[in-house]
């Protein structure tokens, strides 16, 4: 078009229109587009930049995708706010960001747990710059953090937990807090915002009990695209239900505990049992699938399905067609061919004991 109309469309947008529709899988397995403004998103990762002491010069390797809110908010758009350089990696190889931390003088890395497990197993540490790593919500080891700062040499190390109908942030942990903290809490509310710990009926829970973590800030989303429904189930007068469960210490640190739904975390990334059964179901040897996260030394946590099957299938062909239909971090990474799935009499199935057999 030309730049006098691009200029004009520009100078219209206001500062409550939509800024992007993040998707991410719900508990039905069907995607939910979350709605986010552009001052919500503005406002939430100028907050999110100051308390990750992200600043202008620094230089920044943006190794998470970005169709993620951590590499894209976290990332691309953190470094447009603060002026910070971005250096792009197209694929994680623990030898090649090595070499790239000194190269590049990167001065900023986050990711999940495991990218940083990778750098500490080389045989000879990398040297760098590097001043500030940040890592997500999932699980992190106590040495691991002290191990970032020891070993790597990195002095401020941070966690964070945030969901997309949230914008991607909605806990910072402070870069200069002991490793423990680090570890096991992920911060308090990002400035402005508010954390409640809520029962089953809604009460506001204290300090040190578990309950669903809910949200409220400027920065939580519009709604659900197209969505009312399911809007008016996650937002309550301004509260977002997370789903997630938690509690706050004395000084309303939150540590998340769990997840009311089957979520799991691979390398970082949710991962939810319902969208992988959905595609399952549609393979033609497959009649009925279950999917639950299960351990793994690496990723932390990964797919594991059980499948009941009309025609003979092999891991490697089922790895390859969920490839074509799935992001890879949710094609499961262990199958088992069952007889009959185990129910209830409700005739759901009973995911413990698929547990119990993993």
């Amino acid at each position: 078009m030309p730049a006098g109309e691009a200029r004009e469309r520009a100078a219209g947008v206001r500062a409550d229109d939509v800024a992007d529709v993040v998707f991410t899988s719900g508990t039905t397995g069907r995607p939910k587009g979350a709605m986010s403004t552009h001052d919500a998103t503005l406002w939430a990762f100028r907050a999110w930049s100051e308390v990750a002491t992200l600043r202008a010069g620094d230089r920044y390797l943006l190794i998470n995708p970005f169709f993620h809110t951590f590499g894209y908010k976290a990332g691309i758009l953190a470094c447009l706010l603060n002026g910070a350089t971005m250096l792009p990696e197209p694929v994680f190889d623990p030898a090649a960001v090595a070499a790239r931390l000194a190269a590049e003088r990167v001065s900023v890395l986050m990711g999940p747990p495991t990218l940083f497990a990778s750098l500490l197993k080389l045989p000879v540490r990398p040297a760098h710059e590097v001043r500030l790593a940040g890592t997500g919500a999932a699980d992190v080891p106590v040495d691991l953090i002290r191990r970032i700062r020891g070993e790597l040499g990195v002095p401020h190390v941070f966690t964070a937990y945030g969901l997309s109908e949230a914008a991607g942030v909605v806990s910072v942990c402070p870069v200069d807090a002991d490793a423990e903290t680090v570890a096991r809490t992920s911060g308090p509310a990002l400035p402005g915002t508010e954390i409640r710990i809520a029962a089953p009926d809604g009460r506001a829970l204290p300090a040190g009990e578990q309950g669903e973590i809910l949200v409220r800030g400027r920065h939580v989303m519009r709604g659900y695209l197209d969505d009312p429904g399911a809007t008016a189930r996650a937002i309550d007068g301004g509260w977002l239900r997370t789903g997630d469960l938690g509690r706050l210490d004395g000084r309303g640190y939150l540590t998340v505990t769990g997840r009311l739904k089957d979520m799991f975390v691979v390398g970082g990334f949710n991962a939810y049992p319902a969208e992988i059964e959905s595609v399952l179901a549609g393979h033609p040897a497959i009649v009925e699938a279950a999917v639950l996260g299960v351990p793994d030394a690496r990723l932390g946590e990964v797919g594991a399905a059980w499948l009941v099957t009309r025609a003979e299938t092999t891991p490697e062909e089922l790895t390859a067609w969920l490839r074509e239909r799935l992001a890879n971090f949710k094609v499961p990474r262990h199958f088992h061919v069952v007889d009959a799935l185990p129910r209830n009499a409700g005739g759901k199935v009973v995911k413990d004991a698929l547990r119990r057999l993993a």
